[in-house]
């Protein structure tokens, strides 16, 4: 899931872009790391001498992707269209996702 997840940084970056907060720095950058750890953090969950640690680095990447949901909660522009329902049910599924990861540690 990470993996494709973090394909799709470099497949659609421009979905990416569009949906990060104007407060922080480096979108182009941002979008281009954050697809490069997702994919690296979703092979290390494959191999087991490095399972854990990256469980932790994915509860803490999911941490940090939250003011994500919530900008696009507040922006017209950066939720293109998407029903507020959806994106309101976006923050507990991050939730969701950081008691997954932690559930496998």
């Amino acid at each position: 899931m990470y993996v494709v997840a973090g394909f799709f940084h470099f497949y659609k970056p421009k979905a990416y872009l569009n949906i990060m907060p104007p407060y922080l720095p480096k979108p182009k950058a941002l979008v281009f790391w954050s697809g490069v750890a997702e994919i690296i953090l979703g092979i290390g969950l494959l191999i087991p001498q490095l399972k854990n640690i990256c469980i932790y680095l994915i509860v803490c990447m999911l941490i940090i992707f939250i003011p994500v949901h919530i900008f696009m909660l507040q922006s017209p522009k950066a939720s293109k269209g998407v029903p507020k329902w959806f994106l309101w049910i976006r923050l507990p599924i991050q939730l969701l996702l950081i008691w997954w990861a932690i559930f496998y540690l």
